[in-house]
């Protein structure tokens, strides 16, 4: 058996066994320990294997940790990220969470990941990072992602009805004294079927989304539907003042 063959056989068998010993290289492949301690330290620095007293062990491969695309590059990333802290603040253990798009969406899903709550998702990205870091229970707008099967189960046929939760968090293009406008008409509509399912309505957005205005978009809700704004401590404040006319917590962060 040539060198070549040889250290290809070494590499699936550690793969397969996790763990071989300098004793075990030599009985395999009839060599001597000067020779099996030589293919340890090629392999070694091939970084095929990693060498260990005595021995080798496999290389363990190093789970991705998935995030959009330039999430850090977002536009006001450090005030997204304070206000996804403290939306994550409100969740208790054992509630239902429903979490709509966005990147402070995403950022306030990461902060919830591991949590010992129920996070209800129609945000893809969301949804692969909280499967990718084993969250033990994401439900997908649409189906039920089964950690254990690895497959998505859709039981009922009209899934209108059977979303709820505690808490939604949601954002949108603009705030204003009226309400919270979205710029995608479909993504609001299907969000706004799950309105009347949840308890508090939660929006998360920055400051630059607090406006006395807005040109385009659709009405998702009024502001009279809000029960927390969370946004930054630089947004307008003749709007914020409004908004809490009408009773909503507002937090600034």
């Amino acid at each position: 058996m040539n060198e070549i063959t040889r250290h290809n056989e070494i590499i699936s068998l550690v793969n397969n066994k996790g763990m071989l010993k300098v004793s075990d290289l030599v009985e395999l492949f009839s060599i001597s320990p000067a020779t099996a301690r030589r293919d340890i330290t090629k392999l070694d620095q091939d970084g095929k294997v990693k060498k260990v007293r005595n021995g080798i062990v496999r290389i363990e491969e190093k789970k991705t940790i998935w995030a959009p695309l330039d999430i850090t590059n977002t536009d006001n990333y450090h005030e997204k990220a304070r206000i996804a802290l403290r939306a994550a603040k409100i969740c208790n253990d054992d509630e239902s969470v429903v979490i709509n798009c966005g990147s402070t969406a995403f950022l306030l899903g990461r902060e919830l990941c591991g949590k010992n709550l129920s996070i209800i998702t129609n945000y893809f990205p969301l949804a692969c990072y909280l499967i990718e870091n084993d969250h033990e229970n994401v439900i997908i707008m649409g189906g039920l992602y089964n950690k254990t099967q690895n497959i998505i189960l859709n039981p009922i046929l009209d899934m209108t009805n059977s979303y709820a939760g505690k808490w939604m968090f949601t954002s949108g293009k603009a705030l204003t004294e009226a309400g919270l406008y979205k710029k995608e008409i479909l993504t609001a509509v299907s969000e706004q079927q799950i309105l009347e399912k949840i308890e508090k309505l939660v929006v998360v957005v920055d400051s630059s989304k607090i406006v006395s205005k807005v040109n385009a978009g659709m009405l998702f809700c009024p502001t009279t539907k809000i029960d927390i704004l969370i946004t930054g401590k630089q947004a307008n404040k003749e709007v914020i003042n409004a908004i809490k006319n009408q009773g909503v917590e507002v937090i600034l962060v």
